[in-house]
């Protein structure tokens, strides 16, 4: 089967799940995985809860934040770069206007279920 590399960046209390239990500020693996795997699985493979991550990025692109994780599903390929960062992670400055996001996360603030991403002036 072939396999694709993924490189995982883990950010404050999460680089605990990296190569050093004792780390605590960051931690940067190459994780090679099958191809077609999906983010629980690189979660799994990494032994860290979906619930214990905050804001985290593939490719740059906003994929989960606290309490709206749809990214689990998304399939991974060659060469993305994942980063994770823990609960009490500020929201990064550069994003204030606005932020790429995967399809997943855009489906699901779109389907207006979850909470506004962005707001007009006529709402209230």
């Amino acid at each position: 089967m072939d396999t694709i590399k993924v490189d995982v960046w883990l950010y404050g209390e999460l680089a605990r799940f990296g190569s050093d239990p004792g780390q605590t500020v960051f931690a940067n693996l190459l994780v090679e995985m099958d191809n077609g795997s999906t983010m629980q699985q690189l979660l799994e493979r990494l032994q860290m809860p979906s619930e214990a991550r905050g804001i985290t990025f593939i490719n740059g692109e906003l994929s989960a934040m606290p309490g709206l994780q749809p990214d689990l599903v998304h399939v991974l390929k060659d060469g993305d770069r994942v980063a994770f960062f823990h609960l009490r992670s500020m929201w990064p400055f550069q994003y204030r206007f606005g932020v790429a996001m995967v399809d997943e996360m855009k489906d699901s603030l779109q389907s207006g279920d979850e909470f506004h991403h962005s707001y007009s002036s006529e709402e209230p």
